[in-house]
């Protein structure tokens, strides 16, 4: 599989589609994280069917994939995603239409698809998006997962503190210095 820069350039850029239309305690809701070496998402989801699931996370998978760090799954986005969805009847509709979509886009089986033809379901989505077609439920589906793997990668202890090195809690003897060179 590509390294994630090669994911990310197939499927686009995740800024361009993270609107953030959450709230902060949905946007903020990975707040209580598995235990080390545990899978972030191994509960059952409170909204999506399993098999709904499974596609939510593949689609997660094929976002953020696994590099020499955990990916979307590793990280709980589709935990994230199921939490998000189940307390937002919009949302619900948006993605009950998006999978529908995509089983029809695969014979009724998105999962069965080769990763060739998955990412390329996905990338037509994408550009669709980028373009700033939001006129079908592809594509505000994918404009969605998009945004809420993004955010829920970036809100989760493996992408805070082990893709982007964030910390927290620091605490500095004194502040360093910013250095402008002179003009």
């Amino acid at each position: 599989m590509a390294d994630r820069r090669e994911a990310l350039r197939i499927i686009g850029a995740i800024g361009a589609t993270c609107a953030f239309p959450f709230s902060s305690g949905e946007l903020y809701g990975q707040h209580a994280h598995p235990p080390e070496g545990k899978q972030a998402d191994a509960g059952k989801p409170q909204f999506f069917q399993p098999g709904e699931f499974a596609v939510i996370s593949r689609v997660a998978d094929l976002i953020i994939p696994a590099t020499d760090t955990p990916g979307a799954v590793g990280a709980g986005v589709p935990a994230y995603i199921d939490m998000v969805v189940r307390g937002n009847e919009q949302h619900q509709a948006v993605f009950r239409a998006g999978l529908a979509y995509l089983s029809s886009q695969s014979d009724g089986d998105f999962l069965a698809l080769t990763e060739v033809r998955q990412i390329a379901v996905l990338t037509a989505l994408s550009n669709a998006v980028d373009k700033g077609d939001l006129k079908g439920p592809g594509e505000k589906f994918f404009r969605a997962v998009k945004s809420m793997s993004a955010d829920g990668y970036y809100t989760s202890k493996v992408g805070m503190s082990v893709e982007l090195g964030y910390h927290g809690g620091t605490v500095l003897s004194e502040y360093p210095s910013c250095e402008v060179p002179e003009h």
